[in-house]
């Protein structure tokens, strides 16, 4: 009677597992994903207008009005930036193999 190898059917049932589970993957990309760059006007932090001390209310008319055209452009510049990254995960998605 020839000895057998306990363990046999053990170590062939998990060469065939990983050599199955490495078919099944998908190859790997050389390719680097697509990036696009960030416009400046986004990247950079907003101003915002302060009052200086003694602020009469003309001061005060004035600060209302600048500092509402400085959050409506930081506003513009944030969906600017909102809208590249939306781009940017399409385009990945786009190039990424299916």
């Amino acid at each position: 009677m020839t000895p057998t190898f306990p363990y046999r059917s053990i170590v062939s049932i998990a060469c065939a597992l990983t050599t199955a589970s490495c078919a099944g993957s998908r190859p790997t990309s050389a390719v680097a994903p697509p990036r696009l760059t960030l416009p400046e006007t986004a990247s950079r932090p907003c101003d915002l207008h302060r009052l200086p001390e003694g602020a009469t209310a003309s001061d005060l008319e004035i600060g209302y009005v600048t500092r509402g055209s400085q959050i409506v452009a930081c506003d513009a510049a944030r969906r600017l930036a909102v809208e590249t990254l939306f781009a940017e995960r399409r385009a990945q998605e786009a190039a990424r193999p299916r």
